[in-house]
């Protein structure tokens, strides 16, 4: 379903007589009424109406998150879209252990070579057009009074991006208050299977059936939902493992995927919060 397209249109119609010629005044008048109905509880933006959004600013959520995912190839039981998944249900998470951040819609494309995506399925950005492409959102959040903006990772290719973008708009907002902070830290996978190993009891090899899937990512997309890892159909044909982990029973690996947004979450909040904490010391 089709959710934001027609949100601005239809705002124009109600406050201006039908006529879809609003004046600056009657969209002025519209972000400046009171907001008519309960907010919902969400950090979202593209889930949230115009008025939560400046709502929530005015209460100090003023931390934005662009969380970066992609479509690629990811094995014959993982979704194309497995980044995109995972940063659905850690987004949430860390932006509710925040308590002051929204979330921007996911950049669900990362940087590649567009006439070399031979992968079916694979969708990439030309380097230039992807780090654009955060910067026009970066500083689109901004201008809207977003005073901490966090640039976040789930797939490799993206990092080197984030960095550039992060470093290029932190010179140019030098002297005015927050910034933009690229967050590494979320992309540490050895500390994650180190915790799979010695906390949850999980010694798995991501290397060994080499199908660029793990029993970690696994886990934590069947948070979002088991159909995006074909849960029923691998039950049905045997294949209800990765690199020799069982992933039964269902509600264990569900369990240890919850347990690893919260190792993750707590990490990269921490992460996020001495970043700033430096950046405001400097």
């Amino acid at each position: 379903m089709k959710r934001s397209s027609c949100v601005a249109p239809l705002l124009i119609l109600a406050f201006s007589g039908g006529s879809t010629n609003a004046t600056a005044q009657e969209l002025q008048d519209v972000a400046n009424m009171p907001r008519p109905i309960e907010a919902l509880d969400n950090v979202w933006i593209e889930e949230l109406t115009m008025m939560e959004v400046r709502d929530a600013l005015a209460e100090g959520k003023t931390t934005a998150l662009i969380l970066t995912g992609g479509i690629e190839e990811n094995g014959p039981y993982l979704t194309t879209g497995k980044h995109n998944h995972v940063l659905r249900v850690m987004g949430e998470s860390i932006a509710r252990r925040l308590g002051d951040a929204l979330i921007a819609p996911i950049v669900a494309l990362e940087p590649g070579n567009p006439a070399n995506s031979r992968s079916p399925g694979t969708v990439v950005l030309s380097r230039g057009t992807y780090e654009a492409m955060l910067t026009d959102m970066a500083t689109s959040l901004r201008s809207q009074g977003f005073q901490n903006i966090i640039l976040i990772g789930d797939s490799g290719g993206n990092q080197r991006s984030m960095a550039t973008v992060a470093d290029a708009l932190s010179t140019e907002w030098r002297d005015d208050s927050g910034g933009i902070y690229h967050i590494p830290e979320y992309y540490n996978y050895d500390d994650v299977h180190a915790y799979q190993r010695d906390v949850l009891g999980v010694d798995e090899d991501p290397r060994l059936e080499g199908l660029h899937d793990d029993y970690y990512i696994t886990s934590i997309i069947m948070n979002d939902n088991p159909e995006y890892v074909r849960l029923e159909q691998r039950i049905a044909a045997g294949k209800a493992s990765i690199n020799g982990i069982s992933i039964l029973p269902a509600e264990k690996t569900i369990e240890h995927g919850r347990r690893l947004i919260e190792f993750r979450t707590e990490v990269t909040v921490e992460a996020i919060r001495e970043a700033m904490a430096a950046s405001t010391s400097n």
